[in-house]
This record gives C-alpha cells, sequence and structure tokens, in this order.
C-alpha cells in the first residue's frame, strides 16, 4: 500500500492515485473492484456514475435477483466504450459507493486547494 495515495473504499472495492511516475501526473484514478481495473479521469469517473445512476433507475428487478449475489443480470456500460460489466444489483450499490465517495473526495481537495490558495 506504500505505492498508493488511496482516495475512498468500501467492502466492493478501493479507488486511489499511483505515487509513481507518469499516472500519478495525469492525475487519472485507478479503480479496483473484483478482479477489475480500470484508469480514469475524473470526468470518466462523473460519466461511469451517470450510467450507474442510469441503470439503477431502470424497471426493478425480481425480488431474487436483488437478492442473490451470483445473479449477474445487470449490463453495466463505463466510458470506455469496449468494456462492460455483468454485475449483481448488489454490486451495483457498492459500485455506486465507490465512484459517489471517490468524486466526494476528489471534489472536497479541489476545494480545499483552491480555500487554500494551492
Amino acid at each position: 500500500m506504500q505505492e498508493i495515495d488511496p482516495i475512498y473504499y468500501n467492502k466492493l472495492g478501493i479507488c486511489f492515485y499511483w505515487k509513481r511516475g507518469t499516472v500519478k501526473d495525469i492525475q487519472k484514478v485507478q479503480l479496483v473492484f473484483r478482479d477489475s481495473c480500470i484508469l480514469l479521469s475524473p470526468e470518466e469517473l462523473h460519466k461511469f456514475y451517470d450510467s450507474i445512476s442510469t441503470l439503477a433507475t431502470e424497471p426493478p428487478l425480481c425480488s431474487d435477483c436483488k437478492e442473490n449475489d451470483s445473479c449477474r443480470s445487470l449490463l453495466l456500460e463505463t466510458p470506455i466504450p469496449q468494456l462492460c460489466f455483468a454485475v449483481s444489483y448488489k454490486e451495483l450499490q457498492g459500485i455506486s459507493d465507490l465512484i459517489r465517495g471517490t468524486l466526494f473526495q476528489l471534489d472536497l481537495e479541489k476545494y480545499l486547494d483552491k480555500l487554500c490558495g494551492n
């Protein structure tokens, strides 16, 4: 964990900056959940969160799908056109929290930098 700067995490995953070299310089966030890692800009994180919000407001799933972690009946689009994830309802909630928390931390950091004149 010495090579990363954690931004936000929950039971499902973590978002962080790499401390090393060029990745930190371009200010992209590493999003890790399940067996997947995606490197996204803050703008792409916002787009991803919009996809999650849209998917969450679609017609409700059957009660079995909401309770069953192995039912990955939701197809979650990412800001990367070639990449989608099949997720369960609970995973969708966890990913939503992970990205919402990360965006909050990024916005707070930006606000504090402005406030302190950095």
